[in-house]
Protein backbone atom coordinates (compact mmCIF):
# COMPACT_ATOMS: atom_id res chain seq x y z
CA UNK A 1 0.00 0.00 0.00
CA UNK A 2 1.37 3.38 -0.90
CA UNK A 3 1.16 6.37 1.77
CA UNK A 4 1.85 10.09 0.61
CA UNK A 5 3.64 11.54 3.08
CA UNK A 6 3.37 15.03 3.98
CA UNK A 7 5.69 16.70 6.66
CA UNK A 8 5.37 19.83 8.40
CA UNK A 9 6.99 21.09 11.65
CA UNK A 10 4.85 22.26 14.31
CA UNK A 11 5.09 25.82 15.48
CA UNK A 12 3.45 26.24 19.20
CA UNK A 13 2.79 30.05 18.55
CA UNK A 14 0.41 30.09 15.05
CA UNK A 15 1.99 33.19 13.82
CA UNK A 16 5.02 34.46 11.50
CA UNK A 17 7.06 37.29 11.06
CA UNK A 18 7.10 39.61 8.21
CA UNK A 19 10.13 41.48 8.52
CA UNK A 20 10.11 45.39 6.43
CA UNK A 21 11.73 48.06 6.66
CA UNK A 22 13.06 46.60 10.16
CA UNK A 23 9.42 47.04 11.44
CA UNK A 24 7.88 43.53 12.82
CA UNK A 25 4.21 42.32 11.73
CA UNK A 26 2.64 39.68 12.95
CA UNK A 27 0.06 37.73 11.01
CA UNK A 28 -2.35 35.69 13.44
CA UNK A 29 -3.85 32.86 11.23
CA UNK A 30 -7.64 32.94 11.22
CA UNK A 31 -10.45 30.11 12.14
CA UNK A 32 -11.38 30.80 9.32
CA UNK A 33 -8.81 28.84 7.56
CA UNK A 34 -10.71 25.90 8.52
CA UNK A 35 -13.76 26.56 6.91
CA UNK A 36 -15.79 25.77 9.21
CA UNK A 37 -19.57 26.90 9.69
CA UNK A 38 -20.20 30.13 11.36
CA UNK A 39 -22.30 28.27 14.85
CA UNK A 40 -18.43 26.12 15.21
CA UNK A 41 -15.91 28.99 14.73
CA UNK A 42 -18.44 30.40 16.91
CA UNK A 43 -18.43 27.76 19.50
CA UNK A 44 -14.64 27.36 18.96
CA UNK A 45 -14.41 30.76 19.99
CA UNK A 46 -16.38 30.80 23.02
CA UNK A 47 -14.53 27.65 24.25
CA UNK A 48 -11.04 29.79 24.31
CA UNK A 49 -9.44 28.75 20.65
CA UNK A 50 -9.10 32.01 18.55
CA UNK A 51 -6.35 30.35 16.16
CA UNK A 52 -6.32 26.62 14.42
CA UNK A 53 -3.47 24.38 15.42
CA UNK A 54 -1.07 23.34 12.89
CA UNK A 55 -2.36 19.03 12.61
CA UNK A 56 -6.15 21.13 12.02
CA UNK A 57 -5.18 23.71 9.62
CA UNK A 58 -3.26 20.84 7.63
CA UNK A 59 -5.71 18.21 7.66
CA UNK A 60 -9.13 19.46 7.99
CA UNK A 61 -9.85 20.21 3.89
CA UNK A 62 -8.51 16.76 3.38
CA UNK A 63 -11.33 15.70 6.07
CA UNK A 64 -13.79 17.50 4.70
CA UNK A 65 -13.01 16.43 1.13
CA UNK A 66 -13.85 12.92 1.97
CA UNK A 67 -10.07 11.57 1.66
CA UNK A 68 -8.23 9.28 3.68
CA UNK A 69 -6.02 10.25 6.43
CA UNK A 70 -3.52 9.35 8.72
CA UNK A 71 -2.95 12.20 11.17
CA UNK A 72 0.38 11.86 13.33
CA UNK A 73 1.12 14.10 16.27
CA UNK A 74 1.85 14.43 19.92
CA UNK A 75 0.21 15.03 22.84
CA UNK A 76 -1.69 18.37 23.15
CA UNK A 77 -1.46 18.98 19.23
CA UNK A 78 -5.27 19.12 18.81
CA UNK A 79 -5.71 15.78 17.01
CA UNK A 80 -9.28 15.24 19.18
CA UNK A 81 -10.19 18.78 18.70
CA UNK A 82 -9.47 18.30 14.54
CA UNK A 83 -11.88 15.27 14.60
CA UNK A 84 -14.32 16.46 16.86
CA UNK A 85 -15.39 20.23 14.38
CA UNK A 86 -14.34 17.45 11.23
CA UNK A 87 -17.38 15.06 12.72
CA UNK A 88 -19.47 18.13 13.42
CA UNK A 89 -19.17 19.85 9.89
CA UNK A 90 -19.33 16.24 7.99
CA UNK A 91 -23.47 14.84 9.49
CA UNK A 92 -24.98 17.90 8.43
CA UNK A 93 -28.61 16.67 9.05
CA UNK A 94 -28.90 14.92 12.66
CA UNK A 95 -31.34 12.18 13.79
CA UNK A 96 -31.03 9.73 11.42
CA UNK A 97 -31.91 5.99 12.58
CA UNK A 98 -28.39 4.58 12.32
CA UNK A 99 -25.06 6.31 13.19
CA UNK A 100 -22.93 8.04 10.78
CA UNK A 101 -19.71 8.37 12.60
CA UNK A 102 -18.11 5.80 14.75
CA UNK A 103 -15.49 7.07 16.90
CA UNK A 104 -13.07 4.56 18.26
CA UNK A 105 -10.43 4.98 21.26
CA UNK A 106 -8.50 3.17 23.35
CA UNK A 107 -10.31 3.18 26.88
CA UNK A 108 -13.38 5.11 29.12
CA UNK A 109 -10.88 7.65 29.97
CA UNK A 110 -10.78 8.82 26.23
CA UNK A 111 -14.23 8.10 25.74
CA UNK A 112 -15.20 10.85 28.61
CA UNK A 113 -12.50 13.44 27.10
CA UNK A 114 -13.91 12.56 23.53
CA UNK A 115 -17.27 13.18 24.98
CA UNK A 116 -16.20 16.61 26.93
CA UNK A 117 -14.96 18.29 23.32
CA UNK A 118 -18.16 17.44 21.42
CA UNK A 119 -20.44 18.74 24.47
CA UNK A 120 -17.97 22.13 24.29
CA UNK A 121 -18.70 21.99 20.75
CA UNK A 122 -22.11 19.90 19.72
CA UNK A 123 -23.84 23.58 20.77
CA UNK A 124 -28.21 23.03 21.17
CA UNK A 125 -27.05 19.37 21.18
CA UNK A 126 -27.83 19.28 17.37
CA UNK A 127 -26.32 15.92 17.47
CA UNK A 128 -26.95 12.55 19.49
CA UNK A 129 -23.91 11.53 20.91
CA UNK A 130 -23.66 8.10 22.61
CA UNK A 131 -19.99 7.26 24.60
CA UNK A 132 -19.64 3.25 24.89
CA UNK A 133 -17.44 1.03 27.18
CA UNK A 134 -17.28 -1.70 29.22
CA UNK A 135 -18.65 0.31 32.50
CA UNK A 136 -22.59 -0.29 30.66
CA UNK A 137 -24.48 -3.10 30.54
CA UNK A 138 -24.32 -4.51 26.96
CA UNK A 139 -28.27 -4.63 26.92
CA UNK A 140 -28.26 -0.90 28.01
CA UNK A 141 -26.22 0.10 25.09
CA UNK A 142 -28.56 -1.85 22.66
CA UNK A 143 -31.62 -0.21 23.75
CA UNK A 144 -29.72 3.26 23.52
CA UNK A 145 -28.65 2.51 19.56
CA UNK A 146 -31.97 1.16 19.02
CA UNK A 147 -33.34 4.55 20.50
CA UNK A 148 -31.32 6.17 17.46
CA UNK A 149 -28.34 7.87 18.19
CA UNK A 150 -25.62 10.06 15.37
CA UNK A 151 -22.55 9.50 16.50
CA UNK A 152 -20.96 6.77 19.02
CA UNK A 153 -17.47 6.96 20.92
CA UNK A 154 -16.61 3.45 21.82
CA UNK A 155 -13.91 1.28 22.57
CA UNK A 156 -13.40 -1.46 19.97
CA UNK A 157 -14.55 -4.32 22.07
CA UNK A 158 -17.06 -3.89 23.27
CA UNK A 159 -18.35 -1.92 19.81
CA UNK A 160 -17.56 -4.93 18.10
CA UNK A 161 -19.52 -7.15 20.44
CA UNK A 162 -22.89 -4.68 19.74
CA UNK A 163 -21.98 -4.65 16.62
CA UNK A 164 -21.97 -9.34 16.58
CA UNK A 165 -25.41 -8.78 18.50
CA UNK A 166 -26.86 -6.77 15.57
CA UNK A 167 -27.42 -3.27 17.58
CA UNK A 168 -24.82 -1.42 15.82
CA UNK A 169 -25.51 -1.34 12.38
CA UNK A 170 -22.57 0.19 10.48
CA UNK A 171 -23.85 0.23 7.13
CA UNK A 172 -24.72 3.86 7.20
CA UNK A 173 -21.38 5.06 9.01
CA UNK A 174 -19.68 8.27 6.75
CA UNK A 175 -17.00 8.79 9.01
CA UNK A 176 -14.99 5.84 10.72
CA UNK A 177 -12.22 7.24 13.17
CA UNK A 178 -9.40 5.65 15.46
CA UNK A 179 -7.90 7.80 17.74
CA UNK A 180 -5.08 7.37 19.76
CA UNK A 181 -4.00 4.33 17.57
CA UNK A 182 -0.62 3.29 18.79
CA UNK A 183 -2.56 2.85 22.36
CA UNK A 184 -5.17 0.68 20.74
CA UNK A 185 -2.83 -1.73 19.43
CA UNK A 186 -0.88 -1.47 22.66
CA UNK A 187 -3.82 -2.91 24.22
CA UNK A 188 -3.85 -5.62 21.33
CA UNK A 189 -7.42 -4.45 20.40
CA UNK A 190 -6.16 -4.68 15.88
CA UNK A 191 -9.22 -7.34 15.16
CA UNK A 192 -12.36 -5.46 17.27
CA UNK A 193 -11.00 -2.32 14.91
CA UNK A 194 -10.10 -4.54 11.29
CA UNK A 195 -13.73 -5.96 11.76
CA UNK A 196 -15.56 -2.74 12.82
CA UNK A 197 -13.71 -0.79 9.61
CA UNK A 198 -14.09 -3.85 7.22
CA UNK A 199 -18.24 -3.00 8.03
CA UNK A 200 -18.41 0.07 7.31
CA UNK A 201 -16.87 -0.10 3.79
CA UNK A 202 -18.53 2.65 2.27
CA UNK A 203 -17.14 4.91 4.86
CA UNK A 204 -14.10 7.84 4.91
CA UNK A 205 -11.35 6.38 7.59
CA UNK A 206 -9.12 8.32 9.27
CA UNK A 207 -6.46 7.52 11.78
CA UNK A 208 -5.15 9.56 14.61
CA UNK A 209 -1.97 8.54 16.11
CA UNK A 210 1.09 9.80 18.13
CA UNK A 211 3.78 7.21 16.32
CA UNK A 212 3.53 5.12 13.07
CA UNK A 213 5.40 1.62 13.67
CA UNK A 214 4.96 -1.59 11.59
CA UNK A 215 2.11 -3.32 14.07
CA UNK A 216 0.16 -0.18 13.54
CA UNK A 217 0.60 -0.08 9.64
CA UNK A 218 -0.44 -4.30 9.83
CA UNK A 219 -3.69 -3.05 11.76
CA UNK A 220 -4.70 -0.29 9.33
CA UNK A 221 -3.62 -1.32 5.73
CA UNK A 222 -6.66 -3.77 5.20
CA UNK A 223 -8.96 -0.92 5.36
CA UNK A 224 -7.47 2.13 4.40
CA UNK A 225 -6.99 3.36 0.91
CA UNK A 226 -4.43 3.83 -1.28
CA UNK A 227 -5.02 7.25 -1.92
CA UNK A 228 -4.47 7.63 2.17
CA UNK A 229 -2.32 10.50 3.38
CA UNK A 230 -0.46 11.00 5.64
CA UNK A 231 0.66 13.94 7.75
CA UNK A 232 3.07 14.46 10.31
CA UNK A 233 3.14 17.54 12.65
CA UNK A 234 6.44 17.11 14.80
CA UNK A 235 6.05 19.23 17.87
CA UNK A 236 9.08 19.46 19.94
CA UNK A 237 9.28 21.47 23.00
CA UNK A 238 12.11 24.66 24.08
CA UNK A 239 14.99 22.65 25.52
CA UNK A 240 14.59 22.86 29.21
CA UNK A 241 18.05 21.46 30.47
CA UNK A 242 20.95 19.88 28.97
CA UNK A 243 20.89 16.28 28.62
CA UNK A 244 24.02 13.44 27.98
CA UNK A 245 24.38 12.45 24.48
CA UNK A 246 21.41 10.56 23.27
CA UNK A 247 20.94 7.54 21.39
CA UNK A 248 18.11 5.28 20.41
CA UNK A 249 18.20 1.45 18.86
CA UNK A 250 14.92 0.34 17.89
CA UNK A 251 14.65 -3.51 17.62
CA UNK A 252 11.16 -5.43 17.04
CA UNK A 253 11.18 -7.06 20.39
CA UNK A 254 12.43 -8.06 23.77
CA UNK A 255 14.52 -11.07 22.98
CA UNK A 256 16.07 -8.68 20.33
CA UNK A 257 16.89 -5.93 23.00
CA UNK A 258 19.01 -9.06 25.14
CA UNK A 259 20.92 -9.98 21.85
CA UNK A 260 21.99 -6.61 21.44
CA UNK A 261 22.80 -5.98 25.16
CA UNK A 262 25.15 -8.83 24.87
CA UNK A 263 26.44 -8.07 21.13
CA UNK A 264 27.05 -3.95 22.45
CA UNK A 265 29.02 -5.14 25.75
CA UNK A 266 30.71 -7.49 24.53
CA UNK A 267 32.99 -4.63 23.23
CA UNK A 268 34.41 -4.80 26.68
CA UNK A 269 37.09 -1.84 25.57
CA UNK A 270 34.20 0.74 25.03
CA UNK A 271 32.17 -0.20 27.53
CA UNK A 272 34.01 0.01 30.54
CA UNK A 273 31.36 0.91 33.31
CA UNK A 274 27.90 0.57 32.36
CA UNK A 275 24.63 0.63 34.19
CA UNK A 276 21.57 -0.99 32.04
CA UNK A 277 18.07 -0.04 33.95
CA UNK A 278 14.72 -2.17 33.32
CA UNK A 279 11.55 -2.35 34.98
CA UNK A 280 11.67 -5.35 37.65
CA UNK A 281 14.11 -7.38 39.72
CA UNK A 282 12.75 -10.48 37.68
CA UNK A 283 13.76 -9.17 34.51
CA UNK A 284 16.44 -7.97 36.03
CA UNK A 285 17.59 -11.55 36.84
CA UNK A 286 16.55 -12.63 32.64
CA UNK A 287 18.91 -9.90 31.60
CA UNK A 288 21.85 -11.65 34.54
CA UNK A 289 21.19 -15.11 32.90
CA UNK A 290 21.74 -14.00 29.58
CA UNK A 291 25.40 -13.41 29.92
CA UNK A 292 28.09 -15.13 29.53
CA UNK A 293 29.66 -15.14 32.82
CA UNK A 294 33.76 -15.35 32.21
CA UNK A 295 34.76 -13.30 34.77
CA UNK A 296 33.63 -13.66 38.12
CA UNK A 297 32.24 -9.69 39.66
CA UNK A 298 31.92 -8.77 36.08
CA UNK A 299 27.92 -8.52 35.67
CA UNK A 300 26.21 -8.25 38.27
CA UNK A 301 22.75 -7.48 39.68
CA UNK A 302 21.49 -4.31 42.33
CA UNK A 303 19.69 -6.00 45.12
CA UNK A 304 19.32 -8.91 43.74
CA UNK A 305 15.62 -10.76 44.04
CA UNK A 306 18.27 -13.68 44.89
CA UNK A 307 20.82 -14.15 47.48
CA UNK A 308 22.56 -16.68 45.90
CA UNK A 309 23.56 -14.25 42.59
CA UNK A 310 26.45 -11.59 42.47
CA UNK A 311 25.15 -8.10 43.38
CA UNK A 312 25.62 -4.79 45.16
CA UNK A 313 23.65 -2.96 47.93
CA UNK A 314 25.44 -0.02 47.38
CA UNK A 315 26.10 1.33 43.91
CA UNK A 316 29.07 3.30 45.33
CA UNK A 317 30.31 -0.42 45.95
CA UNK A 318 30.02 -0.90 41.91
CA UNK A 319 32.13 1.92 41.48
CA UNK A 320 34.81 1.46 43.80
CA UNK A 321 35.33 -2.37 42.17
CA UNK A 322 37.89 -2.22 38.99
CA UNK A 323 36.30 -5.46 38.07
CA UNK A 324 33.07 -4.84 38.23
CA UNK A 325 31.95 -3.76 34.61
CA UNK A 326 28.06 -3.83 34.70
CA UNK A 327 25.15 -3.43 36.78
CA UNK A 328 21.68 -4.14 35.64
CA UNK A 329 19.06 -2.57 38.51
CA UNK A 330 15.69 -2.60 38.49
CA UNK A 331 13.34 0.32 38.69
CA UNK A 332 11.02 -1.32 40.71
CA UNK A 333 10.86 0.01 43.67
CA UNK A 334 14.35 2.07 43.32
CA UNK A 335 14.78 5.24 45.07
CA UNK A 336 17.13 7.88 43.49
CA UNK A 337 20.82 6.10 42.34
CA UNK A 338 24.25 8.62 42.19
CA UNK A 339 25.54 7.91 38.81
CA UNK A 340 28.17 10.09 38.52
CA UNK A 341 31.03 8.37 37.03
CA UNK A 342 29.02 5.98 35.32
CA UNK A 343 30.23 6.78 31.40
CA UNK A 344 27.24 4.68 30.29
CA UNK A 345 23.57 4.68 31.38
CA UNK A 346 21.86 1.93 29.09
CA UNK A 347 17.73 1.40 29.21
CA UNK A 348 17.08 -1.57 28.08
CA UNK A 349 12.96 -0.98 29.13
CA UNK A 350 11.42 2.35 29.21
CA UNK A 351 9.91 3.14 32.81
CA UNK A 352 6.23 3.69 33.47
CA UNK A 353 7.10 7.57 34.12
CA UNK A 354 9.10 9.47 32.08
CA UNK A 355 10.47 12.10 34.39
CA UNK A 356 12.22 8.72 35.91
CA UNK A 357 14.64 8.37 32.67
CA UNK A 358 14.81 12.09 32.49
CA UNK A 359 16.35 12.83 35.44
CA UNK A 360 19.45 10.01 34.71
CA UNK A 361 20.32 11.69 31.82
CA UNK A 362 20.13 15.74 33.02
CA UNK A 363 23.94 16.58 32.39
CA UNK A 364 26.03 17.58 35.67
CA UNK A 365 29.22 19.32 34.82
CA UNK A 366 31.58 18.44 32.27
CA UNK A 367 31.02 14.51 32.06
CA UNK A 368 31.50 12.34 29.23
CA UNK A 369 28.15 10.22 29.61
CA UNK A 370 26.50 8.70 27.03
CA UNK A 371 22.64 7.68 27.30
CA UNK A 372 21.00 4.84 25.48
CA UNK A 373 17.91 3.41 25.02
CA UNK A 374 16.50 -0.05 23.64
CA UNK A 375 12.93 0.77 21.91
CA UNK A 376 10.24 -1.89 20.14
CA UNK A 377 7.12 -0.52 18.36
CA UNK A 378 4.76 -0.36 21.08
CA UNK A 379 7.17 1.31 23.44
CA UNK A 380 8.02 4.61 20.94
CA UNK A 381 5.08 6.09 22.42
CA UNK A 382 7.15 6.93 25.20
CA UNK A 383 10.24 7.78 23.29
CA UNK A 384 8.31 10.16 21.58
CA UNK A 385 7.06 11.61 24.91
CA UNK A 386 10.98 12.01 26.03
CA UNK A 387 11.82 13.56 22.86
CA UNK A 388 9.22 16.46 23.71
CA UNK A 389 10.26 16.44 27.58
CA UNK A 390 13.82 17.06 27.03
CA UNK A 391 13.16 19.01 23.54
CA UNK A 392 15.26 16.99 21.19
CA UNK A 393 14.95 13.80 19.39
CA UNK A 394 17.48 10.85 20.05
CA UNK A 395 19.39 10.28 17.28
CA UNK A 396 18.74 6.52 15.77
CA UNK A 397 21.16 4.47 15.78
CA UNK A 398 21.73 1.74 12.97
CA UNK A 399 21.53 -1.79 14.02
CA UNK A 400 24.74 -4.04 13.95
CA UNK A 401 24.86 -6.22 11.25
CA UNK A 402 25.51 -9.58 13.05
CA UNK A 403 22.86 -8.87 15.13
CA UNK A 404 20.73 -11.67 15.20
CA UNK A 405 17.35 -10.37 15.25
CA UNK A 406 14.26 -12.75 16.98
CA UNK A 407 11.42 -13.81 14.49
CA UNK A 408 8.82 -14.54 17.83
CA UNK A 409 6.32 -15.51 14.91
CA UNK A 410 8.09 -17.65 13.27
CA UNK A 411 9.35 -19.59 16.55
CA UNK A 412 5.29 -19.17 17.91
CA UNK A 413 4.46 -20.84 14.26
CA UNK A 414 7.07 -23.70 14.58
CA UNK A 415 6.17 -24.33 18.22
CA UNK A 416 2.12 -24.96 16.80
CA UNK A 417 3.64 -27.44 14.21
CA UNK A 418 5.57 -29.30 16.68
CA UNK A 419 2.43 -29.72 18.95
CA UNK A 420 0.44 -31.01 15.94
CA UNK A 421 3.07 -33.65 14.92
CA UNK A 422 2.91 -34.64 18.51
CA UNK A 423 -0.82 -35.31 18.58
CA UNK A 424 -0.82 -36.86 15.12
CA UNK A 425 1.57 -39.64 16.96
CA UNK A 426 -1.50 -40.61 19.35
CA UNK A 427 -1.67 -40.18 23.12
CA UNK A 428 0.92 -43.25 23.84
CA UNK A 429 3.58 -41.92 22.37
CA UNK A 430 5.82 -39.00 24.16
CA UNK A 431 8.81 -37.56 22.71
CA UNK A 432 11.47 -36.59 25.34
CA UNK A 433 12.26 -33.22 25.21
CA UNK A 434 15.39 -31.49 25.75
CA UNK A 435 15.71 -29.49 29.16
CA UNK A 436 15.47 -25.42 29.16
CA UNK A 437 18.44 -24.91 27.56
CA UNK A 438 18.86 -21.34 26.35
CA UNK A 439 20.91 -20.52 22.98
CA UNK A 440 21.71 -17.65 22.33
CA UNK A 441 24.36 -15.95 19.71
CA UNK A 442 27.35 -15.10 21.85
CA UNK A 443 30.06 -15.74 19.08
CA UNK A 444 27.90 -13.53 17.02
CA UNK A 445 31.30 -13.14 13.64
CA UNK A 446 32.79 -9.86 14.54
CA UNK A 447 32.45 -7.22 17.01
CA UNK A 448 29.96 -4.59 16.23
CA UNK A 449 30.91 -1.78 13.78
CA UNK A 450 30.56 0.88 16.40
CA UNK A 451 31.11 4.33 15.55
CA UNK A 452 31.13 5.08 19.52
CA UNK A 453 35.44 5.22 19.82
CA UNK A 454 35.88 7.79 16.20
CA UNK A 455 32.65 9.25 15.57
CA UNK A 456 31.36 10.00 19.01
CA UNK A 457 34.61 10.61 20.56
CA UNK A 458 34.41 7.95 23.08
CA UNK A 459 37.95 7.08 22.60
Amino acid sequence: MYFQTIKFNFRKANYFKDICSSNIKIVIVSLDKLKLSKPLVAAMTDAGFLTPKEIQARTMSRILGGQDVIAVGPEGSGKTTTYVLATLMKLKYAFEEAPRALILVPDAEHVDHVLEQFKLLNRNNTFRILGIDSRGAVDTQMNEITDGVDIIVAVPDRARALYLKLALNTNKIQLFIVDNAELIVKKGLQLPVVELANSAYKSQHVVFTEVIHEKLNLMISPFMKDSTTTIEVDEIGEKQAEVYQQMLYQVPNFRTKLNLLTLLLNDTEVFDKVVVFVNTRLTAQTVYKNFNHTKENEISIYRSLFFDDKGYDDIEDFKDNPEARVLIVANENLEELDLQGIPFILHLELPEQKETLIQRIVKHGDEDVVAITFSTDIELIEVKKIEQAIGQKLEIMELPEDLKVVDVAAKSKKKKIEQDEDADRGAAFHEKKASNLKNYNYSAGTKAKMTYKNKKGLS
